[in-house]
């Protein structure tokens, strides 16, 4: 699956991958040196994160059940936690940066390859 931007259809991600199950969306990216295999992570149902023992900075875009983006994290460091964001219904995880070309109000979508 890839994540793209819907008004212009800009790729934001080529390898997506799920956490949906209590334990995938409990470990998300904790542990790993990398994001190796897949470039962004969508954790559902989500509206707050942290960012415990994961090894590098994250840009979290929160969106709501329809992927419009209600709020973005930056340059998310290691060791804190986010806000709880009550419109959100899922967070997309991806390195620091990678999350440069979108904007609060964006509307995303996950296509299938």
């Amino acid at each position: 699956m890839k994540l793209v931007r819907a008004h212009d259809n800009i790729e934001i991600a080529s390898e997506v991958k799920l956490a949906t199950s209590f334990k995938d969306r409990l470990v998300g990216l904790m542990f790993v040196d990398d994001m190796h295999g897949f470039d962004a992570l969508i954790i559902e149902p989500c509206r707050s994160i942290h960012n415990f023992f994961v090894r590098f900075s994250l840009d979290a875009v929160f969106v709501d059940k329809n992927l419009k983006v209600v709020k973005i994290l930056r340059n998310f460091k290691p060791w804190y936690i986010s806000g709880i964001y009550f419109r959100a219904h899922k967070v997309i995880e991806m390195k620091a940066g990678k999350a440069s070309a979108i904007n609060v109000g964006d509307q995303l979508e996950v296509r299938d390859v």
